[in-house]
């Protein structure tokens, strides 16, 4: 089994390599939905890890709190993958009432409200990128267009890691021009 320290530096790895490849800016938010029970090489959802949970969203947040990035963690399908995130990143956003549970909402959104200054749960968001850890679907937070990113850390633990940054649409056809700052 690995330990919850090589979690949190795998998890800090995937956050680095996500900001940079996904050119993220301070006040975009990243979506993450996390299985650890998945990191431990079990079947999603049929072995919540706290110690795991936890050990990932400490890595995540501790790179991206200090860019001015917004964590979304999102919890499992027992709370309909509902977000925790900071209040103050969904100002507007409608605040549902519910605290994760390890069995309720999954271990890493557990961790994500417990070490967050001032949490909330909304029940949807559009994200500018995100990171699937563990066979969580993200894709309905994530923002159109959603393109897929390969990152070199490809795994945290057992579980199999997706990741996305978002673009613009394009639109008007082949007349356009595009700025290519945007793609």
């Amino acid at each position: 089994m690995i330990s919850p320290e090589e979690i949190e530096r795998q998890a800090a790895r995937l956050a680095e390599e996500l900001c940079e490849a996904a050119r993220l800016k301070e006040g975009s938010i990243v979506v993450v939905g996390c299985s650890s029970s998945e990191i431990a090489g079990h079947k999603v959802g049929s072995l919540s890890s706290p110690e795991i949970g936890e050990a990932v969203f400490k890595g995540i947040y501790g790179v991206l709190k200090p860019r001015g990035i917004y964590l979304a963690a999102q919890c499992c399908e027992h709370l309909n993958r509902a977000l925790i995130i900071e209040r103050e990143a969904v100002p507007l956003s409608e605040i549902v009432n519910v605290i994760p549970q390890p069995k309720a909402g999954g271990s890493f959104a557990t961790a994500a409200y417990k070490g967050m200054r001032d949490p909330v749960a909304v029940e949807e968001i559009r994200a500018d990128a995100g990171l699937d850890i563990g066979l969580t679907l993200i894709g309905m937070h994530l923002k159109k267009v959603a393109v897929p990113l390969r990152l070199a850390t490809a795994r945290i633990g057992e579980a199999v890691v997706t990741a996305a940054r978002t673009r613009p649409k394009f639109i008007g056809g082949d007349r356009a021009v595009y700025d290519d700052r945007l793609k």
